[in-house]
Parts: structure tokens; sequence; C-alpha cells
């Protein structure tokens, strides 16, 4: 009877989490998509990301073969643009509720703090990931058709930008989960900081401030191991499609890195929601 009756209340708890998380889901999305400007950060996000890709790709020439540059990266650089849009949408989708006290409705609507911010996490996760992925689909597209007139021909040594080719995906694929990571590191951040000036400036500080100091300073070991820890530099290694080998670190990898700047941010800024008062 004990472990019937432990089975019982373990299923009880497991129905009230699941509805908790549902109508906090549910939630979350409907302050998200009713939000102020929030669908218009999101659409100049893809904006960015495609506009400077293309710019990029228009301007880079290469007049003979072997020039060394990798197409796949130069039609996917606006994503260090993008990045700077989809991190301020992310701090004020969290920022916004504790501006305007909504906050304190939410958590007595799902006294669970986990559980509120799990589910802001997860509407997060899938809107930028469905927006960062159109940019990215349209930039490796615009790319396909520009690249070829500046001199990225088969003849030079470039096939057109195509999903197919295994490296071409994996810088895709990593591109869009790379956006939904800086996300996550703003939700994070804000989540600590809770003001929108304060979780903008240091988000951004940590993903620019990097390269900055990386070229200051001027011995290459440091400036390797710099590399390797820094967000974003880290992180976008994912995008590169040829020499692989003198990366300060791997693709997938830097990815990792990425992901676990955006695992701590979220850690302090749980542990923070759950021990202070609203």
């Amino acid at each position: 009877m004990s472990l019937l009756s432990g089975a019982r209340l373990t299923s009880t708890a497991d129905g009230a989490w699941r509805g908790d998380f549902g109508r906090a889901l549910r939630a979350e999305w409907t302050k998200l998509r009713t939000a102020g400007g929030m669908g218009t950060l999101l659409l100049l996000a893809v904006a960015l990301t495609v506009a400077v890709g293309c710019g990029t790709a228009k301007a880079v020439k290469c007049p003979d073969s072997g020039c060394g540059q990798d197409a796949v990266k130069l039609a996917l650089t606006g994503v260090t643009v993008g990045q700077a849009v989809i991190a301020v949408f992310a701090v004020l989708a969290v920022s916004g509720e504790y501006g305007t006290g909504m906050i304190r409705t939410t958590l007595m609507a799902v006294p669970n703090r986990l559980t509120v911010l799990t589910a802001k996490a997860t509407i997060l996760t899938t809107v930028v990931l469905a927006f960062g992925t159109a940019a990215v689909l349209v930039s490796l597209l615009a790319g396909r058709y520009i690249l070829p007139g500046n001199g990225f021909t088969e003849a030079h040594g470039y096939a057109p930008l195509s999903l197919a080719d295994g490296p071409t995906l994996r810088a895709a694929v990593g591109s869009a989960l790379y956006l939904v990571l800086i996300a996550l590191i703003g939700l994070g951040v804000a989540t600590a900081v809770r003001e929108a000036a304060s979780a903008i400036g240091i988000v951004l500080g940590l993903l620019y401030l990097f390269p900055v100091v990386t070229q200051v300073i001027n011995d290459p070991e440091w400036q390797r191991h710099l590399q390797q820890i820094s967000p974003m530099t880290a992180g976008l290694a994912v995008q590169a499609t040829v020499h692989l080998h003198e990366l300060p670190i791997g693709p997938w990898a830097g990815l990792g890195v990425l992901a676990t700047w955006a695992a701590a941010a979220l850690l302090v800024g749980s542990v923070l929601l759950h021990r202070r008062d609203a």
C-alpha cells in the first residue's frame, strides 16, 4: 500500500507540474506576442542578418583560384550584427515584466519559479530558432546567387552554396543554434539583473568586448586562449568551412563554449530568481 500511495503521489505531482508548465507556456507565449515592439525586433534581426550578409557577399571578391575566403562564412556574416538585436529582444522579454510589475502576477499564477524560467526559455528558444533559421536560410540563398558574380565559382574552387554540403549544413544549423544561445544568455542575464539597460550592456559587452581585448593583447598564446573562451569568437567557429586546422577552437567545441556561457547565465538567473523577492 505504501508503494502504491507513493506512486499515486508521484503521479499527482507530475500531473500538477505539467499543468503548471502548460499554463506557464501559454502565459509566456501570450505575453511575448502581445508585447509592443517585440515582433518588430525579430523582423529587424532577420533583416539586418540578411542585409549585412548580402553586403559582405557583394563586397568581397575572389579574382583567382585559391583566394582563401570562406564563402559560407561570408554569406553568414550578418549573424554578428543580428545577434545584438536578438540579445536585446531576449532581455526585454524579461525586463519588461519587472518594469511593469507584471512579474508579481506571473509568480502568483505559477509559484514555482523554476517552472516560470523554464517556460520563458522554451518560448524564447522556439521563437528565436524559427526566426534565426529563416535569417540563416535567406542569407545562404542570397549568397548562392551573389557570390558567383564576385569570382566564387567552381573554376576558382567554390561550388554553389548548398545545404547538401556537410560543412555548409553544419554552419547553417550551428548559426541558428548560436542565435538561440545568445537569446538564452540574454534571458539569464536579464533575470539576474532585472534592469533592461544594465542587462543589455552586460550581454553586448560579453559578445563584443572579448574580440577587442584580443586585438589589444600582443601575445599570440594569450590571444588564442581568449578566442577559445570568447562567447562570440568561439561560438562563430561553427560557421567555418575551410582552414579548420587554423581555428583557435573546433566548430562544435566552440558552440559548446557558448552553450556553457548560456548555461552559466541561466543558472545565475535561476538562483537569484529563487532567492529574492519579485
